[in-house]
């Protein structure tokens, strides 16, 4: 029996921090190269991070698992510095209608790998032409819990797949992650950055993840500690379109970006209220002829494609406390007629202090 000076103390908990490492990509519908060399994208030659999550617009119209298989070989192989070639398909279990891949028991995508590895695929999802994949270094792997995925259609109808999200959430130790892969509505005419709203209104509103009866889980994106939203969001930049290219020429990057259409949502508030963006010292990302610097509309071999002014289609932003950000910057793969966006954070995990 206690003494009345003796108490029963929740245990408590520290503070330690993670490195993630986010990126987002519009591939343009393009199936990746066996020789593409992902190490450049992942910055593999500096610092790893300690998780990698690697968003992809336009992967392909219909749900493709051979197709995420190579994406997901080229980043193992990049992460892991090792052949991860061997991999093989297994008949997927007939309820598992969502098609996500844990990679856990009865899941139906494996690596096999013969040497350990250093970073393992937690999940991988695709929703028509968004796809998004989640590396974790393996000392983490045990106190990763609760994965779970949301998608929300935006498209067709408002709800076909063509446009909208693939949200994905997990608990690392007592810290709730939530990470919003989206393709939004395209279009350069004035008033289409509205349908672009509305999208983003849709995936907050929507998204819902499973609860838990026995404990609290947050169900909806705002909820969760750390949340990142990444992808091809296709806001434009509110200029003429010859004045535009006339700044992106000059790398007047300060004057386009008073005129960006996300900027002016971020100062508003209107649909991303309380989201964050690092200063963006990189230039537009959209719209490139393929394997070319040259951006879409100029003069190339004497022709002139479709009007397609230049703009920072490709975003990450974040919601919330507990995140810090160290770098914001593209990279300069050809593949498609979008650059890639990428960003290093640092963020807070609450983890349990150990019991003597």
């Amino acid at each position: 029996m206690l003494a009345d000076s003796d108490t029963i103390s929740a245990p408590s908990a520290e503070i330690q921090n993670v490195t993630l490492f986010v990126s987002s990509w519009n591939v343009g519908g393009i199936a990746p190269p066996n020789d593409l060399n992902m190490e450049d994208l992942l910055d593999t030659q500096n610092d790893l991070a300690d998780i990698y999550v690697l968003g992809a617009g336009n992967v392909i119209v219909p749900e493709n698992t051979i197709l995420c298989m190579q994406w997901n070989s080229l980043i193992g192989k990049a992460l892991n510095k090792i052949a991860v070639n061997n991999i093989t398909l297994q008949k997927a279990e007939e309820e598992e209608s969502l098609k996500v891949y844990p990679l856990k028991k009865g899941s139906s995508l494996k690596f096999n790998i013969e040497n350990s590895t250093q970073f393992e695929c937690i999940i991988s999802k695709q929703m028509v032409g968004i796809f998004i994949t989640i590396w974790v270094r393996s000392p983490l792997l045990p106190y990763i819990s609760h994965t779970s995925v949301s998608c929300v259609g935006c498209g067709i109808f408002g709800y076909l797949g063509n446009k909208g999200s693939v949200s994905v959430r997990f608990w690392l130790h007592e810290t709730s992650f939530c990470f919003v892969c989206s393709h939004l509505a395209s279009g350069g005419k004035e008033g289409d950055e509205r349908q672009r709203n509305a999208d983003a209104s849709q995936i907050l509103s929507r998204t819902r993840f499973p609860c838990d009866s026995f404990q609290y889980m947050p169900r909806k994106i705002l909820q969760h500690d750390r949340v990142i939203w990444l992808g091809d969001l296709n806001y434009r930049i509110y200029l003429p379109e010859a004045t535009t290219r006339c700044l992106v020429n000059d790398g007047q990057w300060n004057i386009l970006l008073q005129k960006d259409q996300l900027k002016a949502e971020l100062r508003e508030g209107c649909i991303f209220k309380g989201w964050q963006e690092e200063e963006i010292e990189f230039a537009p990302t959209y719209k490139y002829y393929p394997d070319s610097d040259d951006y879409y509309g100029c003069s190339q071999n004497g022709k002139r494609g479709k009007s397609r002014a230049p703009a920072w289609c490709d975003r990450i932003i974040w919601f919330g406390k507990g995140l810090k950000q160290s770098q914001y910057n593209r990279s300069e793969f050809r593949l498609s007629d979008h650059r890639p966006v990428r960003a290093i954070f640092t963020a807070e995990v609450k983890v349990p202090s150990p019991l003597y």
